[in-house]
């Protein structure tokens, strides 16, 4: 495999809300990076987000506009996945979706040098059976970043059946090197942060489904009760609900009833009221 010291280019796959976060926090910390989507407008959407997100770190002054520039200037985009070959190592952020990844991580070994590290950015699906999909199991790591990327500082490192202890290693110093900080979980449904998030914003959904208290009073006593820095219902707006019930189907399929999807969860996202990306969710944001 490729050291950590060798690495300055990184590819990205998925130009999505993680996958074009996690391009720009590289970019910024001076990787050249490929950003790889199955459609233009794919990557046109995402970059337009990356180019929002660095205008606010400018306006914030967390960013000058010479550092935003020379990160702008660090992407490309294209939609071969052949023109990832030269990265140093792969970043896959595509859906939550195990056919997909494995068909994904199966192309990516045939497209990129044998010694090149791939790392999935997946919240609950197994590490194992994606690295499954290659010829080089060892070299696969879970690297799952928070959202939002340019603002979290937290970065998941997993570990499969075979990742090698000088991938693992890789991992963490990459996230690091990207000014993240980690922690390291095996390979078990959810990993640390959603096998215990997702029940608590589940808890929260079925809490407000049950009138237990308004969706307010919920997210304003959980905040206040535990100091952290959003509620349950706002949280999932955020995230995404729909985001949320595929993750917490996973866990309900692997792990059994306690983590069962509250109904309202399952009606929102039927409805096609996901959060915060829709306009509306548990609040408004139109």
């Amino acid at each position: 495999m490729r050291g950590f010291d060798s690495i300055e280019r990184i590819g990205v796959v998925g130009a999505g809300t993680m996958g074009g976060g996690i391009a720009q926090v590289c970019a910024q910390q001076g990787y050249d990076v490929v950003v790889r989507d199955v459609e233009q407008e794919f990557l046109d959407r995402g970059f337009e987000a990356i180019e929002e997100s660095l205008g606010r770190l400018v306006n914030a002054e967390k960013l000058t506009q010479a550092e935003a520039d020379a990160a702008r200037e660090r992407l490309t985009g294209t939609t071969e996945l052949a023109d990832l070959a030269e990265c140093d190592v792969v970043v896959e952020a595509a859906v939550e979706n195990m056919d997909v990844k494995q068909d994904i991580f199966a192309d990516l070994d045939e497209a990129v040098p044998e010694d090149v590290v791939l790392a999935t950015n997946t919240s609950t699906l197994s590490i194992t059976t994606i690295a499954s999909a290659t010829e080089r199991p060892e070299l696969v790591v879970g690297l799952h970043f928070m959202n939002p990327v340019p603002v979290m500082k937290g970065v998941e490192v997993v570990t499969g059946e075979h990742t090698s202890e000088e991938v693992t290693s890789l991992a963490h110093g990459l996230a690091e090197a990207l000014g993240k900080e980690t922690w390291e979980s095996d390979d078990k449904p959810g990993f640390v942060s959603n096998r215990i998030l997702m029940p608590w914003i589940n808890e929260g959904v079925r809490a407000f489904d049950e009138g237990v208290a308004t969706k307010e009073d919920i997210d304003r006593g959980m905040k206040l009760g535990t100091n952290v820095p959003m509620g349950p219902l706002e949280l999932a707006d955020h995230i995404g609900l729909d985001i949320c019930l595929d993750a917490t189907e996973t866990l309900h399929e692997e792990l059994g009833d306690r983590y069962k999807p509250a109904y309202l969860l399952k009606r929102k996202v039927d409805a096609g009221d996901l959060g915060k990306k829709s306009g509306r969710g548990f609040y408004d944001y139109e």
